[in-house]
């Protein structure tokens, strides 16, 4: 074996006295031959003529180029080159475990520059105490190993090659450095088999830590509506024996209407996790309720340093568990790591890489610099420059989430909200307590990607809105939220012109429960989703058909006279068009559109007011609205209108709150101080009850220090505070059994 210019390979005494411990190991993939990918490469110019493409057009025009999706081979060139799995000899599976070795065909080049097995170095070097990494390989043939390195902007290099000359097993050290990896880069390396193949036998990457028992962790799964994707991972779990001594208790907080312990599988998918296993029955009070009691039992039982958050219909990869707890041990500070997901119909597609929530619209989306649904069977890492690039976000989906138990028992718990926002809402919570959210490469999962349904229209856009809403007002530092008051209104305006009765009413019912103080959210949260359910079934809109025949032909020109595509191509176009819309909205309906058995059908339905002119909030026992092609868009928009920047300077504003309005005879209190406040106006109009206008968001601290002068400003304010880590349940003490438990911060 020759070694030119080789690293010197750790010392086997460390000074320090620390000693090796393994960050990541080299893997690879079970039976699902669809993720090889991800786990191995075969063809390292897959993605290449992409890459140039985008390249040259960013030179020219300094715009990327549109990628088009290609066809590969990418899983026949593997199972050419390489196997693994039940294809390596048996005395390795039983030496080194049946996901470590492969054995590369003659003459082959595989390389490692891959999802699952490159070292994303840069993430290490930024989040954790490690200052260098050490790859150990044992492999057994003539070949020659490479070692590559790569940067921020994907540019990648040899760092140094290594000849094997025997045909025996061999061991190769080398430490390598992870100063250089400031913003981004990764580590991989590539084997070249030699004349009669080659081995690899197991491959690691290490680093020298003080010598410490590893993190315990325990899982909390929240089940609702998917057993045989739970009873499947439970079983994953349980074949995962590397992962059982640092795993405490798998929490499965069983919501299912058909309690999972029924299903026919469970018993033995949960067999070798033995105790490890333990089912939690309660009510339906959504993914934020789950999540919090999983949450809470860990820290009661006082045996874990981390709890990992996943949904039942998520497959796992118990590698991504040891790794994350690897990197919250070694962390710098506490520091929540998520897992990234791919999608669970397009195995090698990502799906989400890191997430951000947009300050001044106040909405989630993809971190800066990355992208959604990345497919690694198109376009490898090597030839994918973004993602050598780190990417830092302020939350992490809670489809697969380690937390630490110190952060739960700072934050508390995740926020009453059922589902949607919890997830974001605690990360944003972390990080304003100097607790980053690392999403870390090699730590994934796979699930149903969000964009295969549209949740935005169903009982869903209800929870969208006002956890948002929610969410915003607890955190957002934007002046008067941002955009995220006139985007709200831009959605009203479009879901009004589409004919989408239910989603507007839905929406601002929404805003009328955030109007009415943070006590609903306890109260509701296991009895919301019926009524909205309910609510929603009113319109005709929301009610579907298995057969297209049940419905009417559409009303529309001759097919001679129709545009292959009427979508506005420039803001010309689209002013045209909103215009002629709302203006084809605001005219009444046509007689003899609908015949005689429609308009009795119709005349039957429940009537729910989107605005009953002077009374209370939607779906609270208001019957006197008008039929839905009778809404008036402009009389619909009218408590819209009221969550809206107070007028005026900061001292009109503190004036204000001192006496009546003059000119409208309202009351305006002022709650908060500083330049963080709310405007609560009281008086006739614009309902029986009272209005909320939002200016900058109020904080926690701030609002508890000036209780008193709340309490002069309006006794029957509602707002509730609540020290952090405090457990709210309708103003009673949590229950140990059977207990719904959120602690919370007040809004």
């Amino acid at each position: 074996m020759t070694d030119e210019n080789a690293p010197a390979p750790p010392p086997s005494d460390d000074p320090q006295g620390r000693r090796l411990r393994v960050l990541q190991r080299v893997v690879f993939p079970g039976e699902d031959l669809d993720v090889v990918p991800l786990y191995v490469e075969t063809n390292t110019e897959r993605g290449a003529s992409e890459l140039a493409a985008e390249v040259a057009a960013s030179s020219m025009t300094g715009r990327n180029a549109t990628s088009v999706p290609i066809a590969t081979g990418a899983v026949g060139e593997a199972q050419s080159s390489i196997r693994f799995g039940d294809d390596v000899p048996g005395h390795l599976l039983e030496e080194v475990g049946p996901r470590r070795s492969a054995v590369i065909s003659a003459g082959r080049r595989v390389s490692f520059a891959t999802y699952f097995n490159a070292f994303p170095a840069s993430y290490w070097r930024r989040w954790t105490t490690v200052d260098a990494v050490t790859l150990r390989i044992r492999v057994a043939g003539e070949s020659k190993v490479i070692l590559y390195r790569s940067t921020a902007k994907g540019h990648s290099h040899p760092v140094e090659t290594i000849t094997i000359e025997s045909d025996y097993a061999e061991t190769i050290e080398r430490t390598l450095p992870l100063t250089p990896f400031i913003d981004g880069g990764w580590y991989w390396f590539d084997i070249v088999a030699g004349p009669r193949g080659t081995t690899l036998i197991e491959a690691d990457w290490l680093a020298l830590t003080d010598p410490a028992p590893a993190g315990r962790v325990s899982i909390g799964i929240t089940a609702f509506g998917a057993p045989d994707d739970l009873v499947q991972k439970l079983r994953v779990l349980g074949e995962a024996t590397d992962l059982h001594p640092l795993l405490d208790t798998v929490y499965v907080i069983d919501q299912s209407p058909k309690r999972v312990s029924d299903h026919p599988g469970f018993q033995d998918a949960a067999k070798k996790l033995g105790a490890r296993v333990q089912v939690i029955e309660q009510g339906n009070i959504g993914g934020s309720g789950g999540f919090s009691r999983s949450m809470d039992e860990t820290v009661r039982a006082g045996q874990s340093d981390y709890v990992l958050l996943s949904d039942d219909d998520v497959e796992i990869d118990p590698e991504g568990i040891l790794r994350a707890v690897t990197f919250a041990d070694l962390a710098r500070k506490p520091t929540i790591v998520g897992g990234q997901m791919f999608s669970r119909y397009e195995r090698s597609v990502l799906h989400a890489f890191a997430e951000a929530v947009a300050p001044y619209r106040w909405w989630w989306g993809n971190a800066p610099n990355t992208k959604s649904r990345h497919d690694f069977g198109r376009r490898n890492l090597q030839n994918t420059p973004w993602l050598h690039r780190r990417a830092d976000g302020d939350y992490n989906g809670w489809w697969m989430c380690l937390i630490p138990v110190r952060v739960i028992k700072e934050l508390g718990l995740a926020i009453p909200i059922f589902i949607k926002w919890d997830d974001a809402e605690y990360g944003v919570r972390a990080r304003d307590r100097g607790y980053p959210t690392v999403s870390l490469p090699g730590v994934a999962c796979w699930q149903a990607p969000w964009t295969d349904k549209n949740d935005a229209l169903d009982w869903n856009a209800y929870y969208h809105l006002r956890n948002r809403l929610v969410a915003a007002l607890l955190h957002s530092q934007e002046p008067h939220g941002g955009k995220l008051l006139s985007e709200s209104l831009e959605r009203q305006l479009q879901a009004l012109l589409s004919m989408q009765y239910s989603t507007t009413a839905l929406r601002l019912l929404a805003i009328e429960d955030v109007l009415s103080g943070p006590e609903h959210l306890h109260r509701e949260i296991g009895t919301k989703l019926p009524q909205l359910k309910e609510l929603r079934q009113q319109y005709a809109d929301a009610r579907g058909e298995a057969d297209l025949e049940s419905f009417p032909p559409p009303r529309r020109r001759a097919p001679e006279a129709v545009k292959s595509s009427t979508t506005p191509t420039n803001k010309v176009n689209l002013l045209t068009k909103a215009a002629s819309g709302a203006i084809h909205q605001l005219r009444p309906p046509q007689p003899g559109v609908q015949d005689d058995a429609a308009q009795a059908e119709r005349a039957e339905q429940p009537r729910v007011a989107l605005v009953p002119g002077g009374a209370g909030a939607v779906g609270r026992g208001h019957h006197r609205a008008v039929q839905r092609d009778q809404h008036k868009p402009g009389r619909v928009l009218l408590r819209q209108g009221h969550l809206r920047p107070p007028l005026g300077s900061l001292t009109r504003r503190t004036e204000l709150a001192r006496g009546p309005r003059q000119g409208l005879g309202q009351q305006v209190a002022l709650v908060g101080r500083g330049e963080r406040f709310l405007h609560r106006l009281r008086g006739p109009p614009p309902r029986r009850g009272e209005a909320l206008e939002v200016s900058l968001a109020p904080r926690v601290g701030e609002l508890r220090t000036q209780l008193a002068q709340l309490r002069q400003l309006g006794r029957d304010l509602p707002v509730q505070v609540r020290g952090a880590g405090q457990h709210i349940l309708d103003g009673q003490q949590p229950q140990r059994d059977r207990r719904v438990l959120h602690g919370q911060q007040g809004l």
